[in-house]
């Protein structure tokens, strides 16, 4: 058994999707966990350093999940400090949550492989489960998806495979200095996305292109908080602009298995009653 093993392993985001699902597999596995959130014991806060040094005492491990999102401006200098207070502690095996396509995650990355510490990056697609625990939950249960994104496609992942991933690098020899790239199987456009997930719930649920004027406009009468407001306009004006029509093998490589299926999420998600109203 590793230090990293023996000792708890931090993780950062531990309340969010990928974070819940790992400490669910960390633990099973009978490893020990710390949630680094704003109501862990104790407390983590990306805004308070000072909450950071009693987060990473005693750890052999992290894995970083930057909130609200690793695409916002200044993620990846506070990114870099974190790294390189856990490598200043002894902490030297860091597992980091980034993003395909977005500057500032990729900035992230190139801080995180030079903090010193024996790194390992997981570079995402847009998670399936934006659908089902993410800001467009709603849409689905009003029955209509509105977004600024036509016909480009995106390779959806299983939030579920992030997590199997993120469990095997953590305690597994031979991952370190490595990025997996993880996709779905599929490209799928949005349209196509709601129109399985309307297949799979039995119900009418309706995909409507439209301006980035009238989803800005959208996003503005929801009150969000400005990060999120810069970020979901960020996403959808940068990022889904084709440069990930692409699919990857990360899950592949780093698990010796095909990624889930878009549609066999769709099926588990209705099953669940979660998109029935």
């Amino acid at each position: 058994m590793t230090d990293t093993t023996q000792k708890p392993i931090l993780i950062l985001g531990g309340t969010g999707k990928t974070g819940r699902r790992l400490a669910e597999r960390l633990t099973a596995k009978g490893i020990p966990v710390r949630i680094g959130s704003r109501n862990g014991t104790p407390p983590f806060d990306w805004l308070d350093k000072s909450t950071w040094d009693a987060a990473l005492e005693g750890i052999g491990a992290v894995y970083i999940s930057y909130y609200p999102d690793i695409a916002v401006p200044g993620a990846a200098e506070t990114v870099e400090a974190l790294a390189r207070l856990a490598a200043k502690r002894g902490i030297k095996r860091l597992v980091l949550l980034s993003g395909r396509g977005e500057t500032e995650a990729q900035r992230a990355e190139e801080m995180v492989k030079a903090s010193g510490a024996d790194w390992t990056i997981l570079r995402c697609s847009w998670f399936s489960q934006n659908f089902s625990e993410g800001f467009l939950i709603e849409s689905i249960l009003e029955g209509e998806v509105a977004l600024p994104v036509g016909a480009v496609g995106e390779p959806f992942v299983d939030v579920d495979d992030i997590a199997d991933v993120a469990a095997a690098v953590l305690t597994e020899p031979g991952h370190i200095g490595q990025l997996y790239e993880l996709t779905g199987p599929r490209l799928l456009s949005f349209a196509d996305a709601v129109a399985e997930i309307g297949e799979a719930t039995g119900r009418d649920i309706r995909y409507r292109q439209i301006s980035h004027a009238e989803f800005t406009e959208t996003i503005a009468a929801h009150d969000l908080p400005p990060e999120f407001a810069w970020l979901l306009n960020e996403l959808f004006t940068e990022v889904l602009d084709g440069r990930n029509e692409t699919l990857t093998d990360g899950v592949q490589r780093a698990l010796g298995r095909q990624p889930k299926d878009f549609f066999a999420y769709a099926t588990e998600t209705a099953a669940s009653g979660i998109w029935s109203n």
